[in-house]
């Protein structure tokens, strides 16, 4: 009962936040007229990069190092099964009522059978891995963007997602654990086994661009276009023009 009461509170209060301070704000597509705190945000992204090199990098390699593949594999897949739930939950805010009863399933499925999510038996019946959250689900409903945000440790972001994030915290299953030294010790395992997941990933990502902060902003906003329209977006006018000449 308390869980629904507070689940109630977060949407609306994260919803009425959101449409105070996101009304009127429209999508833009250029990537620099959305940072206007670039001077900011690069100190920020310089921060973030000093304590992956220092701390967080590091300890992913150590936790990668001395966790077997098929243990870690299993983490992963636990802390996925936790994310369908709020893959779910948003699925039905924006009436995509076929992919909830799918994404509602993986739940099921991998909860039981899966004993608690450790193994993801849901993909192989026919059950795909989705990708929703508040933040998308505000975008879906045409509110802007808003200006790019670097957030401390949690990385790239927009004011819209960063709401989003608020939103999504009062159905996550971690934030729902009442001690909260379990509830922190999770978030801190989820965080270092998907960090793990992109140490080889940054390291191309860096290699691929002569400004990584220019390059990570862009593929930010591509990217969560890409999963706002569900690998659809709309054509803006350059490449209309491109494809005419």
């Amino acid at each position: 009962m308390g869980f629904t009461v507070y689940l109630k509170k977060g949407f609306v209060c994260t919803t009425i936040a959101a449409a105070a301070t996101l009304s009127g704000c429209a999508s833009l597509t250029s990537h620099e007229e959305n940072d206007p705190l670039e001077y900011v945000n690069r100190g920020i992204y310089n921060f973030n990069e000093k304590a992956d090199e220092c701390v967080l990098e590091p300890a992913a390699k150590g936790y990668q190092y001395i966790t077997p593949d098929v243990v870690d594999q299993g983490i992963s897949n636990f802390f996925s099964n936790l994310d369908d739930v709020v893959v779910f939950v948003n699925d039905v805010l924006q009436l995509k009522f076929n992919q909830a009863l799918s994404d509602g399933g993986r739940v099921v499925v991998n909860t039981t059978v899966g004993v608690l999510g450790f193994v993801d038996m849901a993909t192989d019946m026919g059950m795909p891995k989705h990708n929703e959250d508040f933040g998308q689900t505000l975008g879906a409903y045409g509110i802007g963007t808003g200006p790019y945000i670097v957030l401390p440790i949690l990385g790239e972001s927009t004011l819209r997602d960063t709401v989003g994030l608020y939103g999504d915290m009062f159905v996550d299953p971690i934030y729902q654990l009442h001690d909260s030294d379990a509830m922190w010790a999770t978030v801190a395992l989820k965080g270092l086994d998907r960090r793990a997941d992109l140490i080889s990933t940054k390291k191309i990502a860096d290699e691929a661009s002569l400004d990584p902060y220019e390059f990570r902003r862009s593929a930010y906003f591509q990217r969560r276009e890409y999963l706002i329209y569900d690998g659809n977006p709309p054509e803006n006018d350059e490449s209309i023009l491109d494809e005419e000449d």
